[in-house]
């Protein structure tokens, strides 16, 4: 069974470093059954983080095939993938787009990260959008029977976990020919 996400509008007060307090609406994502479901489990697990009174101002199905987070990432990013086949009887390549929720640091990392997890795909496929995502934290379902409890810990380790800071190193390489001719 695929997973349903239902992406969650949250609107309640927050009280910043100065003390004053403002109104935020933030997206979050929670996996669910039914709207019905989804708007249960969305007040239970912002119950535990939000103290005040808050509300639920929308409710939608989420376009997303496929949720992965990442260790030591603290956003989420939406990432485009097209998958391409040739259809052999007119001999056109023909696209189906898909969309990717991948946690990451930045664009780069998104990319790296959605690279990573399309790395076993036997067809051919593109990356042609990444952009950062609003959705603040992500509330996958899980039964609780036994062989789930290692899947939640695993999510849970990897949604808690901090960035940490490392060093880039562009190992690209350019044909001498190709840059002979772009210049």
């Amino acid at each position: 069974m695929s997973a349903i996400w239902y992406e969650c509008k949250v609107k309640y007060r927050k009280t910043d470093e100065t003390g004053g307090q403002k109104v935020l609406t933030e997206p979050y994502l929670v996996d669910a059954i039914s709207y019905t479901e989804a708007e249960k489990r969305i007040n239970e697990e912002m119950a535990a983080y939000i103290s005040e009174e808050f509300k639920i101002t929308n409710i939608k199905v989420a376009n997303y095939a496929e949720i992965h987070p990442f260790e030591n990432a603290d956003r989420w990013f939406k990432s485009k993938v097209s998958l391409i086949a040739y259809d052999e009887e007119s001999g056109k390549e023909r696209k189906s787009n898909m969309y990717m929720l991948v946690q990451a640091n930045d664009v780069r990392e998104a990319f790296d990260n959605t690279i990573h997890v399309m790395k076993n795909t036997m067809g051919e496929y593109s990356i042609p959008a990444i952009s950062e995502s609003p959705i603040m934290d992500v509330f996958p379902y899980f039964s609780g029977e036994e062989g789930e409890t290692g899947m939640l810990e695993r999510f849970n380790a990897l949604k808690a976990s901090r960035p940490v800071a490392t060093e880039v190193e562009d190992t690209m390489e350019f044909d001498a020919a190709y840059l002979e001719e772009s210049l």
